[in-house]
């Protein structure tokens, strides 16, 4: 399960960079990947953190069935 938290810890990074980009992108207005649009950013920092979520709460409930 180890694993599983660092790869949630890694999607929340990821996460959080694509909000910084989206923020900067639409502070300077140009494109900084490919992107059209700087709210693009932000549905894909959702996604990131969606995943993230889910594996907290699968890590967590797996470690609450090993203690029991």
């Amino acid at each position: 399960m180890k694993a599983l938290n660092w790869i949630g810890w890694a999607s929340a990074g990821i996460g959080f960079i694509l909000m910084l980009l989206g923020i900067i992108s639409g502070l300077i207005s140009k494109k900084i990947l490919p992107i059209q649009h700087a709210v693009n950013y932000f549905h894909m920092a959702n996604s990131f953190f969606l995943v993230t979520i889910a594996l907290f709460i699968v890590v967590n409930r797996c470690e609450c069935n090993r203690k029991e």
